[in-house]
């Protein structure tokens, strides 16, 4: 029997949301390109494994075509990974980026667990991206905001923040503050280590971090306190070290900071450019810190077949359920059917039930989509997102099952 990769605790299922122009698909080439490095390929620290990835990466100009693609990262500490730090999977599940108020958006909502909306230091909060986020709380769907294009003429980082305060009704709270804006976007001051971050080139691989200059200090002093007071307003047991006049450690502040953002009280805000490669490791950072494992989310609600109301607990023991989000055709195996696994397991070769429809489907094959290729995989575990060959009358938004234990 095949094992489970990663726990629960250790898995991300993430969507990126933006409107057009901020700058999505930027910043999920740029997340793709430092999680391949930071993935076994990036041990080899001889110079070549960044450029083989980087030849290919043009080559064939990655835009993720998958409505999924799976990627790794290991916690980073000053932007090297942290020694013996467990590594954590991550799905980024693609989102519509123009909002012609489509299901589409609505059902990629339901599979995600978290997700980072994208905005411009330029136009802030767009009306589209209202929308977006709009339908993101209908899902109650736990939230970090990265403000890319930090380098574009007009940027203003300060605005696009009090704009997701004014425009979305979010209580953003900022863990960095850029030094420099537009032209002079020089980097980011990190407001939990209170250390600043040079981006020295425009590749990202050369980084000075030093004590916060002089210039920034007040700023950074007057972001940081405000931060760690919206932190420990969430919290009781913070909040009263606060008052006594005590601040908590960075790690007590990371597990506050952590609850408040998956109960949607509290939205972590990050800046950089994706195209210029300044800031995309925070957000990955971010992605581990703030946002839920499936385990992290209430149980699914689906109903049985007398359309009674029923839930079902994420975990491998439970029977096999599971949503179809996405049908794509593919070249190379015809039909595929991007599923995210609430409960259970299914092996490849194995009967489902698809429950909406009341008919009985096999998957020949299950595969799962990495930037670069597409690897078969013997089994699926709860939370985890695939895509199945072999569903013939599966559609999007159809619920596949264990036969034993109907749902939908």
């Amino acid at each position: 029997m095949a094992k489970r990769e990663y726990p629960l605790e250790r898995t991300r299922n993430i969507g990126i949301m933006a409107h057009i122009d901020a700058g999505k698909t930027t910043l999920t080439e740029r997340i793709l390109y430092y999680t391949g490095i930071n993935h076994k390929i990036g041990d080899t620290h001889d110079g070549t494994a960044t450029m083989d990835f980087m030849v290919q990466e043009q080559e064939r100009g990655i835009t993720i075509q998958s409505a999924a693609t799976t990627c790794h990262w290991t916690h980073e500490y000053r932007h090297k990974k942290i020694e013996g730090a467990p590594e954590y999977r991550i799905n980024i599940i693609d989102t519509p980026g123009h909002v012609d108020f489509t299901v589409e958006v609505e059902r990629s909502l339901r599979v995600l667990d978290g997700a980072v909306g994208v905005f411009s230091a330029k136009g802030g909060v767009e009306p589209q991206s209202e929308t977006v986020w709009r339908q993101a709380d209908k899902y109650n769907v736990p939230r970090i905001a990265f403000i890319n294009k930090m380098d574009v003429t007009g940027a203003n980082y300060f605005n696009a923040v009090s704009m997701i305060e004014s425009r979305l009704g979010k209580n953003p709270v900022c863990l960095e503050i850029p030094m420099g804006k537009e032209t002079d976007f020089k980097g980011i001051i990190d407001l939990f280590e209170m250390q600043a971050y040079f981006y020295v080139d425009d590749k990202g691989d050369e980084i000075e971090i030093v004590d916060v200059p002089e210039e920034y200090k007040d700023q950074a002093q007057e972001y940081h306190d405000k931060m760690v007071e919206q932190i420990c307003e969430t919290d009781d047991v913070l909040l009263e070290k606060f008052l006594e006049g005590e601040e908590p450690s960075i790690d007590e502040l990371k597990v506050a900071l952590r609850k408040a953002t998956i109960g949607n009280v509290l939205v972590p805000v990050l800046c950089g450019s994706a195209y210029k490669n300044k800031g995309i490791q925070k957000v990955l950072d971010a992605v581990i810190d703030f946002l839920p494992a499936p385990n992290d989310i209430p149980d699914v609600l689906g109903t049985d077949e007398d359309g009674n109301e029923m839930s079902r607990k994420t975990g491998d023991d439970q029977p096999f359920a599971a949503l179809a989000f996405k049908i794509m055709a593919d070249p190379f195996v015809g039909k595929l059917a991007f599923f995210r696994v609430y409960s259970g397991t299914l092996k490849t070769g194995s009967y489902v039930l698809n429950s909406t429809k009341g008919k009985k489907e096999r998957v020949s094959r299950l595969l799962q989509m990495h930037a670069d290729k597409r690897m078969d995989l013997d089994e699926v575990f709860s939370g985890d997102i695939a895509a199945a060959v072999g569903l013939k009358v599966t559609t999007t938004g159809d619920t596949i099952c264990d036969e034993q234990h109907p749902i939908v």
